[in-house]
């Protein structure tokens, strides 16, 4: 059985604890926490948000949505380079005959 390493965290004013496999998960986790804690207030500051539950959906919304950006982008950058690739192909056979 693998040492989990037991830590707690406090998101939205509520404390979770928390089985992590190693110092990295655990250092990530943390500033998750941090990062999540820092958008609800900043929604709590800047919105007329009364339930927790909303501004967490809010929270949940535009991580996800970020992460959402991240994959389109990379997924176009990763064409591009294909494309690129390809066109170096092209001209290697090319001069190369």
């Amino acid at each position: 059985m693998e040492n989990k390493i037991k830590i707690n965290v406090v998101v939205g004013g509520r404390s979770y604890p928390l089985h992590v496999n190693n110092a990295n998960e655990e250092e990530g986790t943390r500033k998750a926490a941090e990062k999540i804690n820092k958008l609800i207030l900043n929604f709590e500051e800047n919105y007329a948000v009364s339930d927790k539950q909303d501004v967490l959906a809010m929270c949940a919304l535009q991580f996800a949505s970020k992460l959402e950006i991240t994959n389109i982008v990379d997924q176009e950058n990763e064409l591009k380079a294909k494309e690129k690739i390809e066109k170096m192909h092209q001209l290697l056979d090319v001069n190369l005959k």
